[in-house]
Formats: structure tokens, C-alpha cells, sequence
């Protein structure tokens, strides 16, 4: 059993691992290829919360996107190595990488139904909603199960020593 579990974890990490490692190759002094897709989002997140809250909000600089991106790679990267060795601060950093970016790439909420984006964005969200379940099961399993607990050794108590008559 304990290779099995093993070897899942490996699978569902390398998911996080090898996205990191394109990413990481990718990167360069704009953010790489990804800063590109990231930016408009953040540009159309940037927009919704300054007419709801009614607080201008400055503009994205690409310092900031360029962090952003290299903040997602550290989190995809060590977050999935930590994984993959049964940590739960490993699935913690995953869980916060699903939970800050999901929202914000997959944004099929800001589309109609009948955009052909809609269903391809839906589609991402729902397999990042799943990715987000199978973390929080593995935190709930991994905290369920009792540790081992070592037992202090006790010294075994003789009989007494009894004259024979």
C-alpha cells in the first residue's frame, strides 16, 4: 500500500513539477510567455475590484506580473516536491497556488455562455475545483491517521522470592 500511495503522489505532483519547470525555462526579464496571458487577467481583476470597492487601483507594473510569475513557479516547484515525500506543507503551498490563481486565469465568469471561451475556461476550473479537493483530502487523510506512538519501556517486575519448606 505504502508504494501505491507513493507512486500516486508522484503522478499528481509531476502535474505541478513539470508545469514549474517550463515555466522556470521560460523566465526572463518580462516573466516569460505566461506574464503574457496573466497580465490582461489581472488587468480585468484590477477593474472589477475598483468598481466594486470604489478605490482606484494602480496599474500592474511588469516587476509586479514578473513576481507574480516567479512566486506561481515557487509555489508549483517546492510545493510539489514537498508532495511527493507525503508533506502537508507541500499540499499547503499547492493549495495556495490553486487558490490565488484559478480564480484569476480561468475566468469563465467574465464570458456568456454562449462565448466559446466559456466552456474551455469552465472546463480549467473545474479540473483546478478537483485538484483543490484531492489536496484537502489528502491533508484530512493525512491528519487522520494516528501517528505511532512509542511506548516507554517498562522494566518487567520480578516475584518475590519465596523459601521452599
Amino acid at each position: 500500500m505504502g508504494f501505491f500511495s507513493f507512486l500516486g503522489r508522484v503522478l499528481f505532483a509531476s502535474l505541478f513539477i513539470l508545469s514549474a519547470w517550463q515555466m522556470f525555462n521560460e523566465f526572463d526579464s518580462t516573466g516569460g510567455p505566461f506574464s503574457k496571458e496573466l497580465i490582461p487577467k489581472l488587468t480585468i481583476v484590477r477593474k472589477n475590484l475598483s468598481s466594486k470597492l470604489g478605490v482606484a487601483i494602480p496599474d500592474f507594473s511588469a516587476t509586479y506580473v514578473r513576481q507574480v510569475v516567479a512566486t506561481i513557479i515557487f509555489l508549483k516547484g517546492v510545493g510539489g516536491i514537498l508532495f511527493v515525500f507525503g508533506s502537508t506543507f507541500g499540499s499547503f503551498l499547492l493549495l495556495s497556488h490553486l487558490a490565488l490563481t484559478t480564480p484569476i486565469l480561468y475566468d469563465f465568469y467574465n464570458y456568456r455562455p454562449t462565448k466559446p471561451e466559456y466552456g474551455l475556461l469552465l472546463n480549467e476550473f473545474i479540473l483546478n475545483a478537483a485538484l483543490f479537493g484531492a489536496l484537502l483530502f489528502f491533508i484530512g487523510m493525512k491528519n487522520s491517521i494516528p501517528r505511532k506512538q512509542f511506548r516507554k519501556k517498562t522494566t518487567p517486575k520480578t516475584k518475590p522470592k519465596t523459601k521452599a519448606v
